[in-house]
């Protein structure tokens, strides 16, 4: 099981309460809705191993160099907090590095890679893995990495985690027409303002899938602009024409990792904490109190089966 770690924690900030506290009136909403997501996940699912990916860097340079939108609204418009400082809110940021420490603490495994989102490390661990991969994350562009050969699926969190929309290839066929390399040209087809991604104007969703249904993937969408006989009306070939530089280069922005290098670690899931020391100060010093708690019941079920 791949968490995309940032896309819960910020779902956890906004589904809990900020009256969740720590003794000390800090509040730690994010940071106990994640530990119980964590544990619902791995009783409903039972996964084997369990990795949380992470944002090592949100908005890598290589992707604005290509794409200088790419999200440009989520910057913070700070002048000491430097261009690539992402806008979150106050009582959030705080509480990403506890998440951290607890995680560690717990000995559950947190990966990231430099000038990488957590999407580029989950692309690349879905794409090493022997067995069965369950992706959880709230965020569509991990569509393209559904594969019903390699058995890889996404768990798209509905209400919380306890009710997920599981995509597969007939899942995904059926909501959107296409399958998982399907998604990725959709996707900047149609573009996605959340991340900066303009899109062609005036190719929609709807006009997108048919593209694809007609001509297969961005190469023959491309080739049919070029060949007169194609069929294309002439806005869509004037609009992809027009759009050009930007198709030239959205496949590699879109389009998430598969062979970023990752450090060593260790994804079995842990029975007991791997610093119990730690572990206890962190749930005292935050008011962890249930929420660790029923994660650490979990655990230890989990190992027994």
């Amino acid at each position: 099981m791949l968490l995309d770690t940032a896309s819960l924690y910020f779902r956890a900030y906004f589904g809990v309460p900020d009256s969740v506290r720590a003794p000390d009136g800090t509040p730690v909403n994010a940071v106990r809705g994640l530990l119980d997501f964590i544990a619902r996940l791995v009783q409903d699912h039972q996964p084997d191993d369990l990795v949380a990916c992470m944002d090592f860097d949100w908005r890598p340079a290589w992707r604005v160099a290509l794409i200088p939108s790419y999200k440009t609204h989520r910057v913070r418009d700070v002048s000491d907090a430097g261009p690539d400082t992402e806008e979150v809110p106050d009582t959030l940021s705080p509480q990403v590095p506890v998440i951290d420490a607890v995680l560690d603490a717990l000995g559950i495994a947190r990966v990231g890679a430099p000038e990488c989102e957590a999407d580029d490390v989950i692309g690349t661990l879905s794409t090493r893995a022997s067995g069965p991969v369950d992706i959880v994350t709230g965020d569509r562009d991990l569509l393209q990495l559904v594969d019903d050969d390699r058995d890889v699926r996404v768990l798209y969190p509905v209400k919380g985690v306890g009710t997920l929309a599981t995509y597969d290839e007939s899942a995904l066929r059926a909501k959107y027409g296409v399958d998982g390399p399907g998604y990725a040209t959709l996707a900047l087809l149609r573009g996605d303002p959340s991340d900066g991604l303009p899109g062609v104007p005036g190719i929609g969703e709807k006009t997108a899938t048919k593209l694809l249904e007609r001509f297969g993937d961005l190469d023959g969408i491309l080739a049919a602009v070029a060949d007169p006989g194609s069929g294309l009306t002439p806005a869509q070939r004037s609009r992809l024409e027009t759009a050009r530089p930007y198709l030239d280069v959205a496949p590699r922005v879109v389009r998430v990792a598969r062979d970023v290098a990752l450090p060593e670690f260790v994804a079995t899931l842990p029975a007991a904490p791997r610093d119990p020391a730690a572990l206890e100060s962190l749930a005292g010093r935050w008011g962890l109190g249930g929420s660790l708690e029923r994660l650490l019941g979990v655990l230890a079920g989990s190992a027994r089966r």
